[in-house]
C-alpha cells in the first residue's frame, strides 16, 4: 500500500511513517518543517517539502490512504494566538479533505487528541463524554473531527479520529524534540542532563493521592500501532473515533521518581502555583480502541516510556 504522511517529520508522525515502512508500506512524508526536522524523515521515506493546503499537487489515485499529523500543538500558544490554529488546524485540513476528495483518495486517519474533551466530568473519559474544550487547540481539533464526519457522511471517506492522551516514549532514532519542550518527561530529563536546574510542579494541592495532576501516558510506539491498525478498521461513509491510552494515570510526582531511578541522577523540583484548566485527572477509557481496532498496548510500564525516553535525549545530545 501507498501512504501519504503529512506532518511526518514531527514526533508522532516520524514513529507511524517508520512503523508503516517497517510493514512494507510506501511511505511519502509532507510536511513544511515549520515545527518538524528533515532528520526525523525515516530513511526509506519519500519527502516533499510543503503545506497540507497544497496536498493537490501531489495526491493522486496512487495512494492508498493518508495519515494527518500536520497541526500546530501548543496549549499555550493556542490561547494568544488563536488564528494561527484555526488557519494552520481548521483551514489546513480543510483544504486536504478537499485535495482527498479531488484525488478520489478514500481512506483518512486523524491525530485527535483528548483536549477536546476539557474538563472531564468524569474518569476514565470514554468518546461520548462531552467535548468542551478550554483551549482553541482543542477546539480546533474538534472541528476537524466535525469536519471529518460531514466528509465521510456526504461523501464516503473512510476514517478514524484518534484521541490522544499523553504521548511519551521514542522508538529508535525518532523521539520528541520539541522548541520549545512542554511535555512533562522530556522537560524532567532536561534536568537529569543539566539543561534545566529543577522541574517546577503546578500545584501539589490537587484530590490526587500525592497532591500532583495525573495523566494517562501512552508509548508513542503503541500509538504507531494503533494508526496501522486504523487503516485497516476505517470504512466507507463512516468516521470512527477512538481514544487511546493505557487506562493508567501516573502522577507529575511519579513521572519524576520514575526519571530518578531511570537515570540516576537528581531532579531538583520547585512547586509552582496552579495553571489554570489543568484538570486533577486525566485518563484514557480505550475500550473502542481495544473492540473496533484490536489495538492491545504493550508498552504501558512507565519506567520503560522513561527508558526510551532517556536513551533518545542522550543520542540527540550527542548529535548537538
Amino acid at each position: 500500500m501507498k501512504y501519504l504522511v503529512t506532518g511526518g517529520a514531527g514526533y508522532v508522525g516520524s514513529v507511524v511513517a517508520q512503523h508503516l515502512l517497517e510493514s512494507g508500506h510506501e511511505v511519502t512524508v509532507l510536511d513544511n518543517l515549520s515545527t518538524g526536522f528533515r532528520a526525523g524523515v525515516p530513511a526509506g521515506a519519500a519527502f516533499i517539502e510543503g503545506d497540507i493546503r497544497d496536498a493537490a499537487k501531489w495526491l493522486d489515485r496512487s495512494y492508498d490512504g493518508v495519515l494527518h499529523f500536520a497541526a500546530f500543538s501548543q496549549v499555550g500558544e493556542s490561547v494568544v494566538k488563536p488564528e494561527k490554529y484555526w488557519d494552520n488546524n481548521v483551514a489546513g485540513t480543510l483544504a486536504l479533505l478537499g485535495a482527498l476528495r479531488e484525488a478520489g483518495v478514500r481512506k483518512l486517519v486523524f491525530s485527535s487528541t483528548a483536549a477536546t474533551y476539557g474538563e472531564p466530568e468524569q474518569v476514565p473519559i470514554t468518546e461520548d463524554a462531552p467535548t468542551r474544550p478550554t483551549n482553541p487547540y482543542g477546539a480546533s481539533k474538534l472541528a476537524v473531527d466535525h469536519m471529518i464526519t460531514s466528509e465521510a457522511h456526504a461523501h464516503g471517506l473512510a476514517a478514524v479520529s484518534l484521541r490522544y492522551f499523553n504521548v511519551a516514549g521514542a522508538y529508535g532514532a525518532y523521539g520528541e524534540r520539541h522548541d520549545p519542550e512542554s511535555h512533562l518527561i522530556p522537560l524532567v530529563l532536561q534536568v537529569a542532563q543539566g539543561r534545566r536546574d529543577a522541574i517546577s510542579i503546578y500545584g501539589d494541592d490537587y484530590p490526587t493521592p500525592d497532591g500532583t495532576c495525573v495523566r494517562d501516558y501512552i508509548h508513542v510506539a503503541d500509538l504507531a500501532d494503533a494508526h496501522l491498525l486504523a487503516l485497516t478498521a476505517a470504512n466507507p461513509g463512516e468516521h470512527l473515533i477512538c481514544n487511546l491510552g493505557n487506562g493508567n494515570g501516573f502522577s507529575v510526582r511519579q513521572v519524576i521518581e520514575t526519571v530518578r531511578e531511570v537515570t540516576g541522577h537528581p531532579i531538583p523540583e520547585v512547586v509552582a502555583p496552579r495553571r489554570g484548566g489543568d484538570p486533577a485527572v486525566l485518563v484514557a477509557a480505550a475500550d473502542t480502541a481495544r473492540e473496533k481496532l484490536g489495538w492491545n498496548p504493550s508498552r504501558a510500564e512507565l519506567a520503560g516510556i522513561v527508558a526510551d525516553a532517556w536513551e533518545f535525549a542522550q543520542n540527540l545530545s550527542k548529535e548537538n
